[in-house]
């Protein structure tokens, strides 16, 4: 019984998501493969052979690799695909993407968003937006698994010595897909996944001006990164790679302080397993009173500048 991991990098270093990845796929039971297929991407591959718990490396390297695209991901993985009993993604935008085609296509049931390993064919999800848990077994041979990152510790980056085989890069299909381009945010801050800390803002922020001038401050006295609510995404206050919840991204940071955010349903799924919560509101009613550990009745635009001002 071996399971393969599909790892999530820049063809330069491994994205953290792989890191939660490797230890799902060690609870799984027998040995632990990386798969990074990539372009260039020696680096990354030697960055793999060092997380601990990993046994085997396998480099596929090809020009179709080098931007991430599903159809050659699947591709790939579906020619190694014979010799795994577990193949896990991380459920990100592009293990997602992946991962469906590889289930459809070795005509087995996907287990998506896993948050516990039970057994080796037995695991935990969430549904109802984490109202309720549900225990999902796999009978089929080959188990293709999304692995929600934030049910996971993170495998450390040190102290493995896994050997690095070098695999033919499999028929990229049939180019019908092509990359064409890309938009990158750039940002001092943390990546909002990995983030410790992480303050959000909601609709009661009022614009995208006073979202900015209100959250910035706050953000840079933490070192932390900025997210915001769906209905903030919605009204242009903030950009959609900022957006915290079920349709957004999962987090679960050391310190989430919510301002402005009432606690709908599909924000708390998104939040809810951070460590510490902080909410402010002016509603006393509001949902999210309901998770957090610290509550502010107050106005966000007076309790966030004499909070930043306290620590000065």
């Amino acid at each position: 019984m071996t399971a393969l991991v599909i790892a999530e990098h820049d063809n330069a270093s491994i994205k953290g998501a792989t890191l939660n990845t490797v230890t799902a796929a060690a609870q799984c039971g027998g040995d632990v493969h990386v798969l990074v297929a990539g372009h260039n991407a020696a680096a990354a591959a030697q960055a793999a052979a060092q997380i601990a718990g990993v046994a085997k490396v396998i480099h596929a390297d090809a020009a179709g690799f080098e931007h991430g695209l599903a159809e050659n991901v699947a591709a790939q993985v579906l020619s190694l695909a014979p010799g795994y009993s577990h193949i896990l993604f991380p459920a990100t935008a592009s293990g997602k993407n992946a991962a469906p085609r590889v289930a459809a296509t070795l005509d087995v049931g996907q287990v998506s968003d896993i948050t516990k390993v039970i057994s080796a064919d037995t695991f935990e999800r969430p549904i109802y937006a984490g109202n309720a848990i549900a225990t999902v077994q796999a009978t089929d041979d080959t188990k293709v698994i999304t692995v929600r990152t934030t049910g996971f510790d993170s495998a450390a980056t040190t102290g493995g010595s896994a050997a690095v085989e070098t695999a033919t890069a499999a028929a990229l299909g049939d180019g019908k897909s092509e990359f064409k381009g890309s938009e990158i945010a750039k940002s001092d801050r943390p990546e909002l996944t990995a983030a410790k800390i992480i303050v959000s803002g909601g609709r009661a922020l009022g614009s995208a001006e006073k979202f900015n001038e209100v959250m910035t401050p706050l953000a840079d006295k933490l070192g932390a990164a900025i997210g915001a609510s769906r209905a903030a995404v919605d009204a242009g206050y903030a950009p959609n790679d900022l957006q915290v919840g079920q349709t957004g991204k999962i987090v679960a940071p050391q310190l989430y302080i919510a301002a402005g955010i009432s606690g709908a349903i599909q924000h708390l799924a998104g939040m809810k397993d951070s460590k510490v919560i902080v909410a402010i509101n002016t509603d006393p009613e509001a949902p999210i009173f309901s998770i957090a550990d610290y509550g502010l009745e107050a106005d966000l635009f007076n309790a966030l500048p004499e909070l930043v001002a306290k620590m000065q």
